[in-house]
């Protein structure tokens, strides 16, 4: 059994991780199986070939390497080479349905397994495969050392003789795994931390981590899903929430926002009257940028600094810029998944293990 791992960062600029870093395919390779690396594909993460080959894979060109693998693994899914796919590989994503739906409805009709990473259920057992929430680490870390970097002024407060300096104010909105993480990171770096999340279990978390929750009654306690996540809300519920952040944002040095709903468009949490009344040289990080984003003035992939001075940055692809630790997770979790339905003879994708059953899109 040959699993293939490709230089993604050649058909997806913005992208600098790979798939499987030299420990995990040492580890894959003393478990009996054979792994292709297409060469150069963890140069921008700092893996060069002879790591990989040391650890035992074999360095091949892309073409030969989609001719051999029966598993091919990436972290964003392969839009750009789908056609190059072979007929009956299994192919191990970040697939992104209703991104790609097109591509990856050819790629079933041609008789190509996918599993999508995404789609990994939010339980104990699954929690050493679970992908998106080491992503999601990343990106929150991120998020704030980037807030940071664009803040005019300190982040802790500072006391000199020339008088003290307060510590600037973050509002996390969004308390799932990147939201935390933010949370801890701002923390960390000196700032007063205020956060809310519509789910009222993440009230604890938040609290624990030394920032300051925001309660805001929107009329329903039912924010939550079976698996973890926060509902959609409606527009009623959505205004009653800007109102209740309103006074936050306004006095805010920085504001990080996180919320997603798996599936959806991302929730729209700042309007422009919110953003305006913030004050000059303040920063918002947008962490959902790649699914609409959350403020009114998010263009993905854009600063943009409107006339009182606020900026909006909309990163997209924020663990990418930490490629070295976000391939060591990425490769940790898919290494796990790996060993729990491949074996050197073959693939167990029929076993009825619910974590498979799970990230099956066919």
């Amino acid at each position: 059994m040959t699993i293939g791992i490709l230089a993604e960062h050649r058909y997806y600029p913005l992208e600098r991780r790979v798939a499987l870093i030299p420990e995990s395919v040492k580890r894959l390779v003393e478990r009996g199986f054979r792994v292709a690396i297409e060469s150069g594909a963890g140069e921008l993460a700092y893996f060069t070939d002879e790591l990989y080959t040391h650890a035992g894979a074999t360095i091949l060109d892309r073409d030969a390497l989609l001719a051999h693998v029966e598993v091919l693994c990436t972290l964003t899914f392969p839009a750009a080479i789908a056609g190059q796919i072979r007929n009956g590989q299994t192919l191990i994503t970040l697939a992104q349905r209703w991104k790609y739906a097109e591509p990856i409805a050819e790629l079933l009709a041609r008789g190509i397994r996918i599993l999508a990473l995404e789609q990994i259920p939010r339980t104990s057992r699954a929690q050493a495969m679970d992908v998106l929430s080491s992503m999601a680490t990343v990106a929150g870390y991120r998020a704030a050392i980037i807030a940071a970097e664009k803040l005019p002024r300190f982040f802790p407060m500072s006391i000199t003789a020339a008088g003290t300096i307060p510590p600037a104010e973050c509002v996390v909105i969004g308390a799932g795994v990147a939201g935390l993480q933010a949370i801890a990171t701002a923390r960390r770096l000196g700032a007063q931390v205020f956060a809310y999340d519509v789910r009222p279990a993440a009230q604890e978390q938040i609290a624990s981590l030394g920032a300051r929750p925001i309660t805001i009654d929107i009329g329903t306690t039912d924010t939550e899903t079976s698996s973890g996540y926060a509902r959609q809300l409606g527009q009623e519920q959505l205004e009653r929430q800007r109102q209740g952040l309103a006074p936050y944002i306004a006095r805010a040095d920085v504001v990080i926002t996180t919320a997603a709903v798996p599936g959806t468009r991302a929730p729209l949490l700042l309007t422009r009257s919110m953003l305006e009344s913030m004050k000059p040289g303040s920063v918002v990080i947008d962490l959902a940028a790649e699914s609409g984003g959350n403020t009114e003035a998010t263009q993905p992939g854009l600063d943009v600094t409107l006339p009182t001075g606020v900026t909006i940055s909309a990163p997209l692809l924020l663990p990418a810029q930490l490629p070295q630790h976000a391939s060591a997770l990425f490769s940790r979790n898919l290494t796990n998944l790996l060993l729990l339905f491949v074996t050197p003879e073959g693939i167990r994708t029929d076993s009825g293990d619910e974590i498979i059953s799970a990230l099956r899109l066919n």
